[in-house]
């Protein structure tokens, strides 16, 4: 199978966070830099997970995933974390098949050579909300998720629920800047019952990895 298309890149710059079901939402409105919140936007989410037998992509970093619904749906693959906390992203529209794109495999031959296989599937509902500047640009966007997640290999399941906080193109260029942002949004959180997840992804969660 074909891509049709050259991937669109973008770098992910997140925090993640462990909540329990009942936990309120933090307040959004007072974080550094935010004029305005927007109203709740849901998403059902599906994401499909490859890798090889012996999770060689996971193992250097790499995530591999076909997402239906929301805004990005498509192909996607997250490359490692830098110093910062940061990942690349490479996304690719769905095509007609569900057949793994040649370009995909090859954007991560270099990692493993191994046919990849489906490991794991991870069903979202996601609420998600933009965090607007004073021009309106978006600063970040926090998401409510609450997840189930499947081990497809072990038959194993298991559902949470956990928020995301991802800087948007409005968010400030400053290292420092972004660091002020990011503490706060931890504090904010910290202040309703939230804590630093204790997993980088949902994948890794899933797969214990």
């Amino acid at each position: 199978m074909h891509a049709a298309d050259a991937p669109e890149r973008s770098v992910e710059l997140e925090l993640k966070f462990d909540v329990g079901a009942g936990t309120p939402l933090p307040d959004l409105a007072s974080l550094p830099g935010i004029a305005a919140v927007s109203a709740p936007e849901p998403r059902e989410l599906d994401s499909r997970y490859f890798d090889s037998e012996e999770y060689a992509l996971g193992r250097a970093g790499y995530a591999v995933r076909r997402r239906t619904g929301g805004p990005d749906e498509g192909w996607h693959i997250k490359g490692p974390r830098d110093a910062e906390g940061a990942r690349v992203e490479l996304h690719w529209p769905l095509g007609a098949e569900d057949g793994i794109p040649d370009a995909v495999t090859a954007a991560v031959a270099h990692v493993s050579v191994a046919r990849l296989t489906f490991i794991a599937r991870i069903v979202n509902s996601r609420i998600a909300y933009h965090l607007f500047d004073e021009r309106g640009g978006v600063v970040a966007e926090f998401v409510d998720d609450r997840v189930t997640a499947t081990d497809v290999r072990r038959d194993r399941s298991e559902s949470w629920r956990e928020w995301e906080f991802e800087l948007g193109p409005a968010a400030p260029a400053d290292a420092e800047a972004r660091r002020s942002l990011l503490g706060a949004a931890t504090e904010a959180v910290a202040a309703v019952g939230g804590r630093v997840a204790a997993s980088d992804s949902k994948l890794g969660r899933a797969l214990g990895l």
